[in-house]
């Protein structure tokens, strides 16, 4: 009995065995190893692990979800989440894998975060203006009449001294014929009494006071007390070597007192009036050096000092005015030149930066991919800091040593559907596709009719058939457009095939447009 129960249990393994073998034999061989032994595997027919059902998404990738079956308002099912269903122990927690093939083809490029020196500046416009401590008016104290212009050009260079015009004035005459009698009666009086000097002596005090309150120069007084002949005319002179910037006499005119007839500029030294930015003036520091630029004089760089913040904003622009002193020589720089200026912010301790192309701005939050090898990329949300022309501070999310991308990031973006990633930093939200298959791609393509165009904004609006990797159906929505060279084929009416996006929840952004005759949406 022993004996043959021994041979039926052989007859059995035999025949298992050459089942088992057929049935591998039918498989793919990359389970076989150098020694050709193959992996146990389950056959087709064993019944399957059921997956643990997570949850329903949104099928229009909104941060909505719903533990039962549910349609969203236009009628689509949401789609049921499985436990672990898109993700891989190299992906998971938010990771993003892409092939090094499409790596290469994005033309992705990584340099590590650093502790450097963010040297900053701030770019602001100016214009030239007169410095106005260097400024000087011509305005006789007393009325009288242009007899004779020396200087009748404005723009015209005048040194110091230099006579501008010859005025007459009645008045000035009669000054001049009451100083020079009392003058002459002084020195009549000089053996009378004490009080009949003292008197005449006053007088005469009193004429010359009245001709210095008029800024009649001392030489002009004294030679007038050494002759005792009064002049018809005076010789106004400019007061400072410049430029003649206005110029209201005209010979022969009468002029009243304190009427404007010359004004002299240096222009050896001139301001820059600048204006900054409210959120910015907190970062002006006054003697702090200022470059400068003009378009009339192409690679020449001006340069100053920051010499003062106005203390007043003006609410119309938001902005405060801020001066720079800047030297003149040659007197390039002319009064009423725009001008554009690098003015130093911020300070020169070391922080973190990473180039500014590796920041993505979403609007509500900042994101950087981090490389973690392997074609593996985490989006990362930091908080950023200050600007350089080249770089951004990053004050909080990231280390210093680790690598960002600093180029293809929209591509990846695209490629990867960093944003539906992003939503699931909290909500734990899984893709749809198969739990052995590649990470979906983010592009979709439909085809359907124009019904109108906003150039303005940007969008369009598209009646398109359904969209099988969304598992949509026919619908009319609202898409983007990538750039604006992409409206052109979209006419109201015309019928096209479209290449789209989800750039972030719910913004459906196209990429291509082609005819629809060579268009077959999938």
């Amino acid at each position: 009995m022993k004996t043959g129960a021994g041979i039926a249990v052989a007859t059995l393994a035999l025949a298992l065995a050459g089942g088992g073998g057929y049935w591998l034999g039918q498989r793919p061989q990359a389970g076989h190893g150098e020694g050709g032994v193959p992996q146990a595997q389950a056959p087709s027919g064993v019944v399957k692990t059921e997956r643990k059902l997570l949850y329903y998404r949104n099928p229009m990738g909104l941060p909505d979800t719903s533990p039962s079956p549910k349609k969203d308002p236009m009628g689509m099912d949401y789609i049921p989440v499985y436990e672990g269903e898109g993700e891989e122990p190299s992906t998971a927690a938010g990771a993003l894998r892409i092939s090094t093939e499409k790596i290469q083809k994005l033309g992705v490029r990584t340099e590590a975060a650093e502790v450097r020196s963010l040297e900053r500046s701030l770019r602001v416009a100016g214009r030239v203006e007169i410095d106005e401590r260097r400024s000087f008016t011509i305005a006789p104290k007393f009325e009288g009449y242009v007899e004779r212009l020396h200087v009748n050009v404005t723009g015209q260079p005048v040194s110091k001294g230099q006579p501008l015009f010859d005025a007459y004035s009645p008045e000035l005459v009669s000054a001049q014929r009451e100083y020079t009698i009392a003058a002459q009666g002084v020195e009549a009086l000089r053996d009378a009494g004490s009080e009949a000097q003292a008197g005449m002596r006053q007088l005469a005090e009193s004429s010359l006071s009245r001709l210095r309150n008029w800024d009649i120069p001392e030489d002009e007084i004294r030679a007038l007390a050494k002759s005792g002949t009064s002049k018809r005319t005076l010789s106004f002179r400019s007061p400072v070597a410049g430029i003649i910037v206005e110029k209201k006499a005209v010979q022969g005119m009468r002029f009243m007192p304190g009427e404007v007839l010359y004004q002299v500029a240096d222009l050896s030294s001139v301001w820059v009036q600048a204006d900054v930015f409210e959120q910015d003036i907190g970062q002006i520091r006054v003697g702090a050096p200022a470059r400068m630029r003009i378009n009339a004089y192409p690679g020449k760089v001006f340069e100053g000092r920051i010499s003062y913040v106005y203390p007043t904003l003006n609410p119309e622009t938001r902005t405060v005015p801020v001066r720079v002193d800047l030297p003149n020589p040659g007197q390039l720089l002319k009064p009423s030149m725009f001008a554009q200026l690098e003015l130093p912010v911020g300070g020169g301790r070391p922080v973190l930066v990473v180039p500014d192309s590796a920041l993505i701005d979403s609007g509500t939050r900042q994101i950087v991919l981090v490389a973690l090898g392997e074609g593996r990329f985490e989006p990362r949300e930091v908080k950023p800091g200050g600007r350089s022309a080249s770089h951004v501070e990053i004050l909080d999310g990231l280390k210093a040593g680790e690598q960002v991308v600093v180029s293809a990031n929209f591509l990846i973006d695209a490629e990867s559907n960093l944003k539906a990633a992003v939503n699931g930093f909290g909500a734990g939200q899984g893709s749809a596709a198969q739990p052995a298959a590649a990470p979906k791609a983010a592009g979709h393509k439909a085809e359907g009719t124009v019904d109108g165009v906003d150039a303005k904004e940007g969008t369009v609006s598209l009646s398109h058939g359904p969209v099988a990797s969304l598992n949509w159906p026919a619908m009319t929505m609202e898409f983007k457009v990538a750039n604006p060279a992409l409206l052109k084929p979209l006419k109201p009416g015309a019928r096209v095939g479209i290449e789209f996006v989800e750039r972030q929840p719910g913004e459906w952004v196209i990429t291509a447009v082609t005819p629809a005759s060579s268009h077959t949406g999938h």
